[in-house]
C-alpha cells in the first residue's frame, strides 16, 4: 500500500514537472509536440541556449544556465524509469536552472523597452 501510494505520487510530480518544463520550452520559442518526452524537452531547451546574444541581456550566464537544465533533462533520460526520485530531483533542478535563466533575461528585456 505504501509503496503505490508512493509511486503514484512520484508519477503524479513527475506528470507536473514535465508540463512545467513543456511551458518553459516554448516561452523560449520551441514548438512543443502535444506529448513531449524528454529528450525532446532536452533539445528544445538546448536550441534556445544557442541563440547569440543580444543587446542587454546576460547571454553567457543564460547559456549556462539553460545548458544546466539540458544536462538535468539527459540525466532523466538516461535513468528511464528507474529511480523515481532522483529523476524528480533532476527534473526539478531542470525547471529551476531555467526559471533563473528566464528571470535573467525579463528585467533585461523590460530595461530595453522602457528605453
Amino acid at each position: 500500500m505504501i509503496n503505490r501510494d508512493i509511486s503514484s505520487r512520484l508519477a503524479a510530480g513527475r506528470g507536473r514537472r514535465v508540463t512545467q518544463l513543456a511551458e518553459a520550452a516554448t516561452r523560449w520559442g520551441g514548438h512543443v509536440p502535444d506529448d513531449p518526452g524528454i529528450t525532446e524537452l532536452a533539445d528544445l531547451l538546448e536550441a534556445a541556449a544557442r541563440v547569440p546574444d543580444r543587446p542587454g541581456i546576460p547571454g553567457h550566464t543564460t547559456r549556462a544556465l539553460l545548458a544546466g537544465a539540458v544536462e538535468s533533462l539527459r540525466a532523466v533520460d538516461r535513468l528511464g524509469g528507474l529511480l523515481p526520485a532522483v529523476t524528480l530531483w533532476h527534473l526539478q533542478r531542470a525547471i529551476d536552472q531555467e526559471h533563473t535563466s528566464h528571470q535573467q533575461t525579463v528585467p533585461a528585456q523590460r530595461q530595453r523597452h522602457d528605453r
